[in-house]
């Protein structure tokens, strides 16, 4: 039987690179799911459901909400944003280790109802690189840059709460820096308990 996977919640820095080092850390390993939100807003040109996202009505994410199928949600603009819990559930019994790229706020949530959930941040090497990536992705004015440095700026605060820092300098390197941490996790004593009590009762028959 394959050990169950962990939830892993990844938060970033606009333009830190958490997309690119998701789709690395993915292409490279096999043990990884990405998890994929419902969301109330319509599908755009090529997006495909239950790949880039669930989509449903109001009505039926507003049941999910009061059925509690749903491990933490939130609403941008006038669209409601949230993790299927079966979704999830199913790829860790897969043996996956299902990787839910949110904000701060989402990720102290799922903390806090799965105390075992790991938490990493992903940083660039200093500020002044962020805002190299963002200028340099040439794809926002320069205002709309600014704004994303101060929303980072305040996030700076919650980062604390977090158990790892991981630093985007070079992909290669964070990506396996990435799946070590992760990896790591499953032998903490809390992933362990079955092992640890199928040991205790082979050694009292030895």
């Amino acid at each position: 039987m394959s050990q169950q996977g962990i939830l892993v919640v990844i938060s970033g820095f606009s333009g830190a690179g958490k997309g690119t080092l998701m789709k690395a850390l993915l292409e490279k390993y096999e043990n990884y799911a990405l998890s994929v939100s419902a969301t109330t807003r319509q599908p755009r040109p090529g997006e495909v459901d239950g790949r880039e996202y669930f989509f449903v009505s109001r009505d039926y994410f507003k049941s999910m909400v009061e059925n509690d199928a749903l491990i933490e949600y939130a609403q941008y603009v006038d669209n409601f944003y949230g993790t299927p819990k079966d979704y999830v559930e199913k790829k860790r019994m897969e043996g996956k280790d299902v990787i839910l790229e949110i904000e701060i706020q989402g990720a102290l949530k799922i903390k806090k109802k799965f105390p075992d959930t790991l938490l990493l941040f992903v940083m660039p090497p200093s500020a002044k690189e962020l805002k190299k990536r963002l200028v340099n992705r040439g794809t926002e004015s320069l205002d709309v840059i600014d704004a994303r440095l101060k929303r980072a700026s305040e996030e700076a605060v919650g980062i604390e709460a977090y158990d790892y820092i991981v630093i985007n300098d070079e992909i290669d390197t964070c990506v396996e820096e990435l799946h070590r941490l992760i990896q790591a996790q499953h032998n903490k004593t809390s992933n362990r308990l079955d092992f640890i009590n199928e040991m205790r009762e082979e050694l009292t028959q030895l």
